[in-house]
């Protein structure tokens, strides 16, 4: 019921705003709307205000707002309150309004996140500098080692490791190129990332690099096997048995598998290294040491002015990372196995309402941002593609004919029905029990 309502939350939400936009600017612009829906036909649930009937859709996948005499099927009377009968300059506005209402949306949304303040990972906003590699890794066969300089990826720069998980992760199973600077060179490596240890509902790329940071000991219980080893509250763990630690599930899953077994860990200790030999408590049938890690962060709590200026940066970094994401599925450099449909949206809808009202906004402004920006392609029956068809026939100084246009508008059906297929059926191979019906998985 949770995935239910947050599902329809989300998109209701994302659908109101988009044609709130394209009536909004209908009505500046002097044009009749006959009616204003959210969800498609059946209507369930309606009235009528002045000349615009307001309902409700059977089918909340979507929405739309119907004008006078928008199309030249519905046997336009020539009003001057017809869609028609304006400039292309006010049906413009009417068409790019609901794409730029989706991203003001994701713009607002992220800034109230950002206004919250949170805890992130000290090394996010740093230089891909590696501080450790992977056994059997992609990266370890490709020669990457610690102290190397990430600069690219696929031939897109990476400035942080922010862009470069998001870069990596959208192209497992995909030869790439990577830039580093060694010891001041540049030098190129080719490898294949491969989907992530637990990422195969959505194939997660990953190569086997991560930043050179390690968990700390934020309390150490006396008494217990942590305190009675050596450990201390501030201590830094920068390895077990040799394995380097640089989150702290890392080193909760060491001390699990070592039930009355001695570890031997490498620390930091006011910046001196030491190295303990630890034998862990059985609980249960996992080890226990009676400390508490977390990892290295940093705290974010902005001004409402600095917010928004965190929110801009933050938008046009991902609108930049959306188009590179479009342009790689237009060259067949990524996998669409990587999009998502409806029933994927609403899956992870309904796992992040779990997590609070902060991350479904959060969500929420992920997704605005990818419907406005995608809505704004040049395919025919999205509003891009109308924009794009109203201009060449600007350039052009002439209308087209009504046949030109159906052609038109039947090729943008047929590459969104395409696209449609091909996220329903990621959706289906990502649900276990129907993807063990289908014998070619």
């Amino acid at each position: 019921m949770t995935t239910v309502l947050s599902f329809l939350f989300v998109l209701g939400v994302l659908v109101f705003v988009h044609e709130l936009g394209h009536f909004l600017a209908a009505k500046r612009v002097g044009i009749r709307v006959l009616k204003f829906q959210l969800g498609f036909n059946p209507t369930i649930v309606s009235f009528r205000r002045g000349d615009t009937e307001y309902g409700i859709g059977a089918l909340p996948l979507g929405g739309y707002v119907k004008m006078a005499g928008e199309t030249t099927e519905d046997e336009p009377a020539g009003q001057p309150d017809e869609f028609l009968s304006k400039t292309r300059w006010e049906r413009f506005q009417v068409l790019i309004m609901g794409p730029v209402m989706n991203l003001l949306l994701a713009f607002v949304l992220t800034a109230v996140v950002l206004y919250q303040g949170a805890e992130v990972g000290s090394y996010e906003d740093q230089p891909v500098v590696v501080g450790s590699v992977a056994v059997g890794s992609p990266a370890a066969a490709a020669d990457i080692v610690p102290g190397d300089r990430i600069v690219s990826v696929a031939d897109h720069r990476v400035d942080n490791w922010e862009q470069f998980f998001v870069t990596i992760g959208a192209r497992p199973n995909r030869e790439i190129n990577i830039g580093l600077l060694r010891n001041g060179l540049d030098i190129t490596r080719k490898l294949t990332p491969v989907v992530a240890a637990g990422q195969n509902r959505f194939e997660i790329g990953d190569i086997g690099v991560l930043p050179n940071v390690h968990p700390h000991l934020l309390s150490v219980n006396a008494g217990e096997p942590g305190a009675r080893g050596g450990l201390m509250a501030g201590d830094v763990i920068v390895a077990v048995d040799g394995k380097t630690m640089t989150f702290h599930t890392e080193f909760r899953e060491a001390i699990a598998k070592h039930p009355g077994k001695t570890m031997s860990v490498s620390i930091l200790r006011g910046g001196s290294p030491m190295t303990l030999t630890i034998t862990p408590d059985t609980h249960g049938t996992v080890g226990w040491l009676g400390v508490l890690p977390v990892d290295d962060t940093r705290s974010i709590k902005p001004t409402a002015i600095e917010a928004l200026g965190l929110s801009a940066r933050r938008n046009v970094q991902m609108a930049g990372m959306i188009g590179q994401t479009i342009w790689g599925l237009v060259t067949r450099q990524l996998s669409p196995k990587q999009l998502m449909g409806p029933i994927a949206i609403a899956q992870v809808s309904g796992e992040t309402a779990q997590l609070g009202w902060i991350a479904l906004i959060s969500l929420m402004a992920t997704i605005s941002l990818n419907l406005g920006l995608l809505n704004l392609m040049p395919i025919p029956l999205l509003d891009g593609g109308h924009i794009f068809i109203m201009g060449l026939e600007g350039l052009a100084r002439r209308d087209f004919s009504i046949r030109v246009k159906e052609k038109m508008l039947l090729a943008g059906f047929v590459v969104l029905m395409t696209l449609m297929v091909t996220v329903i059926y990621n959706d289906l191979t990502r649900i276990s029990w129907i993807e063990r019906l289908m014998p070619w998985r």
